[in-house]
């Protein structure tokens, strides 16, 4: 087993010794995710940039915990729809590579279909 299927495992487990698979429904699942991001939103609201990059040891573990509840709904997410989160990432990105070849787009953060030829 690799490290996400260890990870996998122990988040089945836990929410099984609780009985809460009956809630992990991908739509609670969902929503949770979404105030989990708003949540790592909060830490970087009002920074600069540069703040942004060079946060304190305090914030940083703290900006790394919401990652930590982003990354379990994630996960608990793939596994109750049966999506390995892993080959998904790669298919998405073979996606990203056709709809913004690098010597087209480079220096450039518009949206795909903001490019024109």
């Amino acid at each position: 087993m690799d490290c996400l299927d260890d990870l996998n495992a122990r988040l089945v487990r836990f929410a099984q010794e609780r009985d809460w698979e009956q809630f992990h429904s991908p739509k609670n699942l969902s929503m949770a995710l979404a105030g989990e991001v708003g949540e790592l939103l909060e830490h970087f609201q009002w920074l600069t940039q540069e703040q942004s990059r060079t946060l304190s040891p305090e914030k940083k573990e703290q900006v790394a915990q919401e990652l930590a509840d982003c990354l379990i709904y994630i996960l608990r997410l793939c596994e109750r729809l049966d999506i390995d989160p892993i080959a998904a990432a790669y298919r998405k990105i073979a996606i990203n590579e056709q709809r913004y070849p690098a010597d087209r787009v480079r220096g450039d953060a518009r949206r795909a279909g903001e490019y024109h030829d």
